[in-house]
């Protein structure tokens, strides 16, 4: 496994590739490696001849500086994981490297609609963190496929849409999130979770579940059960952020048109901002029965 932290070399080592006529999927990451990051790894081994990652913790998306500073960073053990699952090439740029200029007089790449919506409202400037980042590292590693964690769904839509957007000739997978045990969802930042944190983490999917459960039972009154499945995070002890229930195409408000739905949701516990997802299928066959009804009428 090769690792590099200056863009030449990169570049570099990304013309042989190119010119072996290999195929390139790439898997950019902010480090501290989990089970869900080997997943999107092994996931990029089978879909093409070259794995390539990045290591990469973004300051152009964080919109708090504690939550910058906080982010934990393991760096020896990330490339110690990746060399284990025979990664090719890892880059590991510094911000001074990506920007070199600072933030503030850095181009940057705005998709417009899904970033400013529901988490992004939330978060000013985190998806135009995103975009701008993974865009510079597509222009480096010029991959025929990324894959991304389906974990991060707004992120997932807002990086389709910009490589739709933009033309850019590469293949998105979204990869299914990957759970413990106990059905949290994996993450990085699950490491700074106390023991009894920890314990309690596992209702932010269990209330997720419950949510996809009413729906699929018929219920629609989204504003009703929101604040039941609010009540319930907070009985456990977690501080909820945001429960959105959108159409999973277009994270717009579901209309009875939609097939499927999507679940999004964010909450607090301790010093820990947990999110989890859900997609939900609607009930389309009275839809389709209704309409077929209509027809013969």
């Amino acid at each position: 496994m090769q690792t590099v932290a200056d863009i030449t070399t990169l570049k570099e080592q990304i013309k042989l590739y190119k010119r072996e006529g290999r195929t390139i999927a790439f898997v950019p990451t902010m480090g501290n490696l989990h089970e869900g990051h080997m997943t999107l790894v092994r996931k990029a081994r089978e879909v093409a001849d070259v794995v390539v990652a990045s290591i990469f913790v973004n300051p152009m998306q964080f919109d708090r500086a504690d939550d910058l500073n906080s982010y934990p960073r393991t760096l020896e053990d990330d490339l110690s994981k990746l060399n284990q699952e025979s990664v090719d090439l890892v880059f590991t740029p510094t911000p001074e490297i990506m920007y070199p200029e600072g933030l503030d007089k850095h181009t940057f790449v705005d998709v417009p609609g899904l970033s400013t919506m529901l988490e992004g409202a939330s978060r000013p400037g985190h998806f135009r963190g995103v975009a701008t980042v993974v865009t510079k590292l597509f222009n480096m590693v010029q991959p025929d496929i990324a894959c991304f964690g389906e974990k991060d769904f707004q992120q997932l839509a807002v990086i389709r849409k910009m490589v739709s957007d933009m033309a850019m000739n590469i293949i998105i997978i979204g990869v299914p999130t990957v759970r413990e045990m106990d059905g949290l969802a994996m993450s990085s930042r699950n490491t700074r979770l106390t023991l009894d944190q920890r314990q309690r983490a596992p209702v932010l999917a269990r209330t997720m579940r419950w949510i996809s459960s009413a729906i699929r039972g018929g219920r629609s009154d989204y504003a009703s059960i929101i604040e039941d499945a609010n009540d319930q995070l907070r009985a456990a002890g977690l501080h909820p952020d945001e429960i959105f229930i959108r159409d999973a195409r277009t994270l717009s408000t579901v209309t009875p048109e939609s097939v499927q739905a999507v679940i999004l949701m964010s909450a607090h516990l301790g010093q820990v901002r947990l999110i989890d997802n859900q997609v939900v299928d609607l009930n389309t066959e009275s839809k389709e029965s209704d309409s077929s009804e209509a027809n013969a009428e």
